[in-house]
């Protein structure tokens, strides 16, 4: 039996998740990409909190124009930007079983420009 893209994108996320989890001190990046938008949250895992979330979705991104690797890198920055503001500079990046390419890796440098550590 064949495994689907997403079943094989969901066996590469748990494996990933063994390895990265977010603390209170060092929380951690989640992505999601579907094939329109692209989601972004900073989660602390100990406490099953998210601490700073940002979409494609949200009406300052949703008005601009632009490529969708351009949009997921104003994500990016958004969530960085929340980030800061909740007092987190540092976080771990989960991308979630994507490859880091494109939009994911867009995301991430986003994040990056706009004062997150990894």
């Amino acid at each position: 039996m064949a495994l689907t893209k997403n079943q094989k994108r969901l066996r590469i996320k748990s494996r990933i998740r063994k390895v990265v989890s977010g603390t209170e001190a060092r929380p951690r990046l989640a992505v999601f990409r579907s094939n329109k938008e692209i989601y972004a949250q900073v989660v602390d895992d100990v406490s099953g909190k998210t601490v700073a979330a940002a979409s494609s979705r949200d009406k300052d991104i949703a008005s601009t124009k632009g490529t969708k690797t351009e949009i997921a890198a104003l994500v990016g920055k958004a969530v960085a930007e929340k980030a800061i503001k909740a007092g987190i500079d540092t976080i771990s990046f989960d991308r979630g079983g994507y490859q880091y390419h494109g939009r994911v890796k867009s995301l991430a440098e986003g994040a990056r420009e706009g004062g997150l550590k990894f």
